[in-house]
């Protein structure tokens, strides 16, 4: 079981702000994505407001996006973390793609197998042993889900979301290989977000505090009746920097790009890596990213039910950050026309006789800082991921 402390500390991070019983409010979902910064500082006061407002409302109803658009990708750039430079792959990775698979980690495939033995174990637990012992705290507890995805075919299953420290309201359960594994699995990930700093060019926000960071083990099982190529979506999306996802055995990922949805097929341990909204953010753009959390496809499963089980790591922030790109893009003006402007002698190009404004160096930001609190909030409850959420922030 985790210390009082350590559990304190989570507790922090992530406040219960509804209560323990009470179900989330609706947020506001009819706000335009292409608000000015002033419309969109009102939008995060009015769910800010909501957020306080008694719960006496259903959530909005669940959009995800068709996969009829899937594509079948390569498999995923290889990144071996014994390779002493890198940089050029993972730059060109993260850059082009926003993902990639990991190789030569220390996390061994015993303990990826012993941890998903243990989350198995979470989906057989009774209904009311499941809420009693994973208690509702947005974003962490227990959370069934049924839903009628397109109208051809049912998708139903759960999740349980988990701190760091796996921490449960049970002394009787035994989560140490998921614990153990959740810890070896945030080491790698802020090795990346590392690497992913010192490549792109931007001091790493993390540093030596690692209170300015948070990590999540998101456990999801999914029950699939149809199509066994359609995604196993993983219930509710967060904001993260980077997720991971341990490939215990060979299995296709969907992933949900700009570009629209890939199948992805990483190779046995290795661990798939996708980049989040937040390094985007951070990035100022020069990184891709993935929409979401990977989804599972099911290999085979038509005319027959199928379990899926997924175990992503998301790093992401403290509940009360506010995210703000770290690097400022430099673009060169290449404008060759007359301007009316008063130009220099030096500024004239020799054998020309019109004056040219000379290239320059323009600091431009991609995004508006804002309030990683209600763009969780949004995300999470809305799941629009129709329209990439990142819209109303950019300038």
């Amino acid at each position: 079981m985790a210390s009082s402390a350590h559990k304190q500390q989570q507790q922090q991070q992530l406040p219960n702000m509804y209560g323990a019983t009470a179900a989330p409010p609706p947020t506001p979902s009819a706000l335009s994505t292409n608000s000015q910064s002033t419309t969109a500082a009102t939008a995060d006061a009015l769910s800010r407001l909501l957020h306080r407002l008694p719960p006496n409302l259903s959530l909005p109803t669940r959009h995800f996006p068709a996969s009829s658009t899937t594509t079948t990708s390569p498999p995923p750039p290889l990144i071996s973390l014994s390779d002493p430079n890198p940089n050029d792959r993972l730059l060109s990775s993260a850059s082009q793609l926003g993902f990639f698979q990991l190789s030569d980690h220390d996390i061994s495939s015993q303990l990826a197998q012993s941890a998903e033995l243990e989350s198995l174990s979470l989906f057989e637990l009774e209904k009311d042993k499941k809420e009693s012992y994973f208690p509702k705290n947005w974003p962490l507890g227990h959370e069934a889900y049924e839903e009628d995805e397109d109208g051809d075919g049912d998708v139903n299953g759960e999740s349980f979301c988990l701190d760091s420290l796996c921490s449960t309201e049970s002394t009787e359960l035994n989560l140490t290989s998921l614990r153990e594994f959740t810890r070896e699995m945030e080491k790698v990930g802020l090795k990346m977000v590392e690497m992913l700093a010192s490549t792109v060019g931007f001091e790493n926000p993390i540093g030596q505090d690692p209170t300015r960071i948070c990590s999540l083990m998101w456990v999801s099982q999914r029950s699939h009746g149809m199509d066994g190529e359609k995604p196993v979506l993983s219930g509710g999306f967060y904001p993260y920097i980077v997720a991971l996802q341990y490939q215990i055995r060979q299995q296709k990922y969907s992933l949900l790009t700009n570009s629209g949805r890939v199948t992805v097929s990483p190779q046995v341990d290795s661990i798939l890596v996708t980049l989040g909204d937040i390094a985007q953010v951070w990035s100022n753009g020069k990184l891709k990213k993935v929409r979401g959390r990977p989804c599972l496809v099911p290999g085979n499963a038509k005319n027959n039910n199928s379990q899926s089980i997924s175990m992503s790591l998301l790093v992401t922030l403290p509940i009360d950050s506010r995210v703000s790109p770290m690097i400022i893009i430099h673009q060169v003006d290449n404008n060759c026309h007359e301007e009316n402007d008063e130009v220099e002698e030096d500024d004239q190009i020799p054998g020309s006789s019109s004056s040219v404004k000379k290239k320059k160096e323009e600091n431009k930001l991609m995004f508006e800082s804002f309030c990683f609190e209600d763009y969780a909030w949004r995300l999470y409850h809305e799941r629009l991921l129709l329209k990439d959420p990142l819209d109303r922030y950019r300038i």
